[in-house]
């Protein structure tokens, strides 16, 4: 994997959880019990990540990186795949993952959001 930072940047996020769910061979990234990434593979068992990001940004992301695709097996409006031995810079998937992030976060009640940021 090109990224051998993905795994703790993802879990420096605050409040967020890590998990495998076997059904999916997948590794999830977690706030509020809500996934902001997944790392898995694809139907051929090429190593992704998955992240939620604004609609227009990711058709550009889609657009500019070979790299990035409609999120798979995901909402292909909102989620976008990266393949993790590709070409997407290192600061773009930080982006990326934060977008994902912040996304989700806002998403959860103000209460569940106050109770992860304090």
């Amino acid at each position: 994997m090109k990224y051998p930072w993905l795994d703790e940047y993802c879990k420096s996020k605050l409040g967020a959880e890590k998990d495998f769910k076997v059904e999916w061979d997948a590794t999830r990234y977690l706030i509020g019990g809500k996934m902001f990434a997944m790392q898995g593979g694809d139907k051929n068992k090429k190593a992704i990540i998955t992240l939620k990001c604004h609609p227009q940004f990711g058709r550009s992301l889609r657009k500019d990186y070979k790299d990035v695709v409609a999120g798979y097996y995901m909402n292909k409006e909102h989620w976008n795949s990266v393949y993790l031995d590709g070409d997407v810079p290192d600061n773009i998937l930080k982006q990326m993952i934060d977008m994902s992030y912040e996304s989700v976060l806002s998403s959860l009640s103000k209460k569940k959001q106050m109770e992860i940021i304090g």
